[in-house]
This record gives C-alpha cells, sequence and structure tokens, in this order.
C-alpha cells in the first residue's frame, strides 16, 4: 500500500524494487497505489507496472486516508505500508519480513531506514532513527510509514491509521503494538533526504522527541507542525 502524491520522480524506484523481490508469490501480490490527486504523471507510470505485478490505482488523500484506503480493499493475511520515496534494495527483504511475521506471530514488523544520497548529517540521522527504534521496541515500539508490514486483523482491530493525524500517523498507530508482536528485521530501506531539506535536521530532532513526550497527547498529532511545507528544489 503506497500513497502518493506527484511522485513521478521517486515511484519508479520503489516499484521496480518491488518486483525485484524474490517472495515467491510476488507475481500475485496486490499493490495498491493510492494517489492523492497528482498533477503530474504519477498514476500513469504506476499503471505502467502492471505487465510486472497487480497493481490497482485508487483515490487518495492525506497519507493515513490513502494507507486505509489500500488497506481495506485487501483481502491478505498481511499488508505492507511503504511511502513512495523508498526503495527496497535487498531483494530478499520482503520475502524475510513474512517470514519473520509468520514464525513470531507478528502484530507488527519494520525495518532500519538508511538515506540514499544527501550529506553525512542526513545519513547520521537516519541511523539515529533506526537505533532509537530498536532501542524503543522493547518498551514502546515506533515504525515509519517508510515499511511497515501489519498482521491485516490486527490493522483492522486497532482501527487503522487515525484519519483526522496530520503528523507522525505511523507513530500514533504502532506505539499501540506490543512489544512481545513487534519486531525490527535485519535489513533496511533506502529514502531521499527530502524530509530534511523540507523541516530541517534540528526542527525534525525537536519534532522527535516533542512527539515521544506527546505520545499521549492526540490534539499534537492533528496538527502539521509545518511539515507538509514544500521541499526546496535542491537536488536529493
Amino acid at each position: 500500500m503506497i500513497p502518493a502524491k506527484n511522485e513521478s520522480k521517486h515511484l519508479p524506484s520503489l516499484l521496480n524494487s518491488l518486483a525485484q523481490q524474490d517472495y515467491a508469490h510476488r507475481a500475485r501480490m496486490k499493490v495498491f497505489v493510492a494517489d492523492a490527486r497528482s498533477t503530474d504523471d504519477t498514476a500513469d507510470i504506476a499503471r505502467s507496472f502492471a505487465d510486472r505485478m497487480d497493481i490497482t490505482v485508487i483515490e487518495g488523500g492525506t497519507p493515513s486516508v490513502g494507507r486505509n484506503r489500500g488497506a481495506h480493499q485487501s483481502d491478505s493475511e498481511f499488508v505492507l505500508f511503504l511511502d513512495a520515496d523508498v526503495e527496497l534494495r535487498d531483494p530478499t527483504l520482503l520475502r524475510r519480513a513474512l517470514v519473520r511475521m509468520k514464525s513470531q506471530r507478528l502484530h507488527c514488523l519494520t525495518v532500519d531506514i538508511a538515506c540514499a544520497g544527501g550529506n553525512w548529517m542526513d545519513r547520521f540521522l537516519y541511523r539515529a532513527n533506526s537505533r532509537m527504534q530498536r532501542l524503543s521496541s522493547w518498551v514502546m515500539p515506533f515504525g515509519t510509514g517508510m515499511f511497515l508490514l501489519f498482521d491485516r486483523k490486527r490493522f483492522t482491530e486497532l482501527g487503522g491509521f487515525n484519519e483526522n493525524a496530520l503528523f507522525a500517523e505511523d507513530f500514533l498507530l504502532t506505539k499501540q503494538i506490543s512489544p512481545l508482536r513487534f519486531s525490527v528485521l535485519k535489513g533496511e530501506v533506502f529514502t531521499s533526504n527530502r524530509r530534511f531539506r523540507r523541516t530541517g535536521h534540528a526542527r525534525m530532532v525537536f519534532l522527535f522527541f516533542w512527539t515521544m513526550l506527546n505520545s499521549s497527547n492526540r490534539s499534537h498529532f492533528e496538527r502539521d507542525h509545518g511539515y507538509w511545507k514544500e521541499a526546496p528544489a535542491a537536488a536529493e
């Protein structure tokens, strides 16, 4: 399940990487792209992969709305949420994630996040995020929408992503998972550095810790905190 808006630059890399996964049932895996009224050719790019995977473009909205709409159309045991600007460079990642989910009867699984480009600060902060993600999984799990594999039944029981949330909707949902049913798989997805370009390094760090402190304050997640302003046009 991939929420997308004007993702013509990044979406091909993600879909190519999905098509190269060695998961035995990949060809029958349903892929939903929730297009939030893109003004570029995001939807056409998604449909162009129809000869390589079972892909459907659906109406999107906010990330929460788009993810929920895709999940509601799924009838599989598990549902995988991905951001449009990530890439699964390890072709074994999906297969290993599903094996872990089934063997340990998990409700949710995520992976580390790495930065595909950018500068040393971008890469350092993503490594720090991954370390915090692993440490917190023992007490209060959290994962990002860049890669979240859910047991669909548990996802439904939790009510899915809060559609009133404008910020950190992935944190808001995953913190409800029991540490005994959550895991961080060895491996990583690669993402762009646009979040840091859009928001700035210092503010991203501030928002991370401020969100942890406000984990029980629902109104915190219903403000966008300026996170969705357009990123500068610098190269990623």
